[in-house]
């Protein structure tokens, strides 16, 4: 009953609060207008993570005064880096601010979260026992939190995206939690998941608000962040740590590490934004929009069912599935992108 309280204050919460987040968004003018890269038609409010982080706010205060919840380190880190990256992103929507001046904010808020206790101390070894990263804790980590914050914000390209796959997401960890006993992550990781269900009422296509980089870089920190809680949010005799978000992240992360390779390729700069994700590539080749994020959603669901089997079942056995089903995602998307490489030549070659 306390998760379904805490999931359904959170929804309700963030529900009420979206409407007023686009009046103020209208405004401040803080509107994302239709040029460049952008795929919608009519100027847009942003900023949506603003209801986000009320939603989680109140939410999380509430079990802590009803002694549910527990106000610790954890729980500092959580809200306080929270509430900074909400800032960040923020000052990103008004602003614009430049690529590096992003990333080196986020690398001093990582950098504050390990000073309160998160860190990736273990990483699972599906055919042996968990290795221990040692004096690689803290790289390690500020690596995990910019890789999973930039890659929750590179996939924020299509209505609904971003936030039903980060609904997913956050649902999976909720119940990894449980199952492995960490109530503490179960409680903030379903207040995320209410977040996104109620938001996604007025984020899916056609929009009527956008996440923004408040929103995507907010959702981005949590999940990074709630992953490697100490480094013992998965403790157990199943030891799954860092292994399930991984997974259950399989497709927003090989989406940055495909762009990271197309840009380092092509001699553009890491931060140049394009349009050559892989939502783009399937809307290029005719795919419905609607269809395209709907495709998100299925596999992410696929991955985080995987994922959850890591606690059931023999990890060497979902091991092996789990690459023999992401060998043939990665075939399926590989045509899809040599299919629009080869369309796009041969428009070359006519004109």
């Amino acid at each position: 009953m306390i998760y379904f309280g805490v999931f359904l204050l959170s929804f309700l919460v963030t529900y009420f609060m979206v409407p007023i987040n686009c009046k103020l968004s209208k405004k401040f003018g803080i509107i994302d207008y239709p040029r460049g890269r952008r795929i919608h038609k009519v100027p847009t409010p942003k900023s949506g993570g603003i209801s986000l982080f009320i939603g989680l706010i109140v939410s999380q205060f509430v079990l802590v005064l009803l002694g549910v919840q527990e106000f610790n380190n954890l729980f500092i880190g959580l809200i306080c880096g929270g509430f900074l990256m909400l800032v960040l992103g923020l000052l990103d929507d008004i602003y614009n601010l430049r690529p590096w001046e992003k990333l080196v904010a986020e690398v001093i808020i990582a950098l504050f979260m390990i000073l309160l206790g998160f860190k990736i101390r273990l990483i699972t070894n599906p055919f042996g026992p968990s290795v221990n990263v040692g004096v690689l804790s803290i790289p390690l980590t500020i690596i995990w939190f910019l890789l999973i914050i930039n890659s929750i914000n590179l996939i924020d390209g299509l209505d609904g995206l971003a936030a039903g796959i980060a609904a997913i997401v956050t649902l999976t960890l909720s119940i990894a939690s449980i199952v492995c006993c960490n109530i503490f992550i179960a409680y903030f990781a379903f207040s995320i998941f209410g977040n996104c269900l109620a938001f996604l009422k007025y984020n899916f296509h056609p929009a009527k608000i956008f996440l923004g980089d408040t929103g995507s870089l907010f959702l981005g920190f949590n999940i990074a962040a709630i992953s490697v809680a100490g480094n013992i949010q998965f403790k157990g005799t199943t030891a799954m740590t860092m292994l399930i978000p991984i997974i259950v992240l399989f497709i927003p992360l090989f989406d940055t590490i495909l762009a990271i390779i197309r840009r380092l390729k092509s001699s553009n700069s890491l931060f140049e934004a394009d349009k050559n994700h892989l939502h783009h590539k399937m809307l290029d080749i005719g795919l419905p929009y609607k269809t395209v994020v709907l495709i998100g959603y299925f596999l992410t669901f696929l991955f985080g069912i995987i994922s959850m089997g890591f606690l059931l079942v023999d990890k060497k056995i979902l091991f092996s599935l789990c690459v023999i089903l992401g060998a043939i995602i990665l075939i399926i998307l590989f045509n899809i992108i040599k299919r629009d490489f080869f369309k796009l030549h041969k428009n070359i070659k006519i004109l």
